[in-house]
């Protein structure tokens, strides 16, 4: 590996080179789609089960990442959202696991709060993340060992070390239920959509944590992982256990992501 910069990414050079340039094409196409939607509004709605919306925007970003990722590295296997699950991705090594629309919540509400998620995971660890808001134009992108960059910028996690000056990222469904309410007074809460989003946020440093004790999919969580991984940060679950990706089941038992010098003490908050 050398250590030379990839000046469409801002991240340092890897062996992972021909994945990310992929993944950035991929993310930028999908985010086109999306903000169209957006800014259109000529999407459907449906319903997956409960509080759990897909629109025209989810199905059409999905099948271009699909046409990218996956048709231009057919040995790798898939997993996405919004893709039916054949469970051929478990015999792969290098899977692709994509949201193609994390906050589609947020996007009807016309909220620019979600992003397209795009992670690169081998042997069950995320190497690879890139994460897009395509209204806001923020890209976020991560190789592991190689670097996390913000727009083309390189960017680390923060250095906040206490939770009294810590900003801390909330679901804003959690939020609005009253789920946070015995937290606010020993920090700064800011509700934020999308957990992809929120990750990416304290990968690049603009957040110190984020914390959800709802069940995820990998789908939700996977770019980010890899982004704050690369960003000099942690993410387990609320148990502190690290997370391994492409399992047979795909729900995870909520997430806990933070810059690192902070982890301990959210652990011990999450447990009293």
């Amino acid at each position: 590996m050398t250590t030379s910069t990839n000046s469409a990414s801002g991240v340092r050079r890897s062996a992972y080179d021909r994945e990310l340039e992929a993944a950035l094409a991929a993310a930028l196409a999908a985010g086109e789609i999306l903000r169209r939607y957006f800014r259109d509004h000529g999407y459907a709605v449906e319903s997956k089960g409960r509080d759990n919306p897909v629109t025209t925007a989810d199905f059409e970003a999905d099948h271009a990442l699909k046409a990218l990722l996956h048709g231009g590295f057919p040995d790798y296997g898939w997993l996405s959202e919004e893709t039916v699950d054949d469970g051929a991705r478990l015999q792969c090594d290098r899977v692709w696991i994509v949201d193609p629309l994390d906050g589609t919540k947020e996007f009807i509400k016309g909220i620019p709060e979600f992003v397209v998620a795009i992670a690169l995971v081998e042997g069950g660890n995320p190497v690879l993340g890139v994460s897009y808001n395509p209204i806001k134009h923020e890209m976020f992108a991560g190789v592991r060992g190689a670097g996390c960059a913000f727009n083309g910028a390189p960017v680390t996690v923060s250095a906040t070390a206490t939770l009294d000056h810590a900003s801390i990222l909330a679901s804003r469904s959690e939020t609005s239920r009253g789920e946070w309410k015995a937290y606010e007074g020993s920090m700064t809460v800011r509700a934020i959509g999308s957990v992809a989003y929120k990750l990416a946020l304290v990968a690049a440093g603009q957040a110190d944590a984020t914390f959800t004790l709802t069940p995820k999919n990998e789908w939700d969580i996977a770019s980010g992982a890899a982004l704050i991984a690369a960003a000099g940060g942690r993410v387990t679950d609320q148990r502190g256990q690290e997370f391994r990706f492409n399992r047979r089941a795909v729900k995870v038992p909520g997430l806990l992501a933070t810059n690192g010098h902070l982890h301990a003490a959210i652990e011990a908050m999450l447990r009293r």
